[in-house]
């Protein structure tokens, strides 16, 4: 990959911008100066990117995945309207990329989102078809049994909607807590579930989103990962 343009996918500016870096003597790669733009890199090789005196963190290219433990009051959104957006947590050359988030987490819901520049990666996760399960812990208004478990599995009817939707998993830690697996992506899904059988939501947080969770990073914190991992 041509030095410009890997410069230019890390979001460090135009290529009039990334071009001025590399005239300016500012660029540094594994703690070796770079100015020719045309030499070619390997995107993989890359443990260091230092502009300046400010090191970064080497974007993946061509694609990138990342974990974002989402706080609540935080919107998931380019365009927020009552709160930051969850892509201010990021650094700014990162932020400053193409990326959308894969699904959507409520401004009050907290846990694992997943934030990338793959289309593709995107589909396949929000697909229907495909099914991905999202596991959420649920903090409930009322005191539950096992009944409320064996009729969220069973299927319940959403407000507006008319078609029933099911859980796949649902199981209660405690009387207010309940572990609630869902494959679909319904706007307010959980909430509604739980209101639909008179009961209602407290406190929302995503564990799992696939095979991904956020239990090793802290709130407000994110990780690349590779897709495969």
């Amino acid at each position: 990959m041509q030095l410009l343009k890997y410069l230019q996918a890390q979001g460090l500016g135009s290529r009039k911008q990334c071009m001025a870096l590399l005239k300016d003597e500012y660029v540094l790669i594994n703690g070796s100066l770079l100015t020719q733009p045309n030499i070619t890199i390997d995107p993989d090789q890359v443990i260091s990117l230092q502009i300046g005196d400010t090191e970064f963190i080497p974007i993946p290219v061509p694609y990138f995945y990342i974990r974002l433990h989402k706080p609540a009051d935080y919107e998931t959104s380019h365009k927020p309207q009552f709160y930051p957006s969850v892509f201010s947590l990021l650094p700014a050359p990162l932020r400053h990329l193409d990326m959308q988030a894969v699904g959507r987490l409520d401004a009050d819901t907290t846990g694992v989102i997943i934030l990338t520049n793959d289309g593709q990666f995107n589909h396949r996760c929000t697909s229907p078809k495909h099914k991905l399960p999202k596991v959420y812990r649920v903090s409930l208004k009322h005191a539950a049994d096992e009944r409320l478990c064996a009729e969220l599995k069973k299927g319940v009817l959403l407000h507006d909607e008319n078609e029933i939707v099911q859980a796949s998993a649902a199981l209660l830690t405690d009387p207010h807590t309940l572990m609630l697996t869902i494959t679909s992506g319904k706007y307010h899904q959980v909430k509604r579930m739980i209101a639909a059988t008179g009961n209602r939501v407290t406190a929302l947080h995503r564990t799992a989103f696939g095979k991904w969770t956020v239990d090793d990073i802290p709130e407000g914190q994110w990780q690349f990962f590779k897709q495969n991992s």
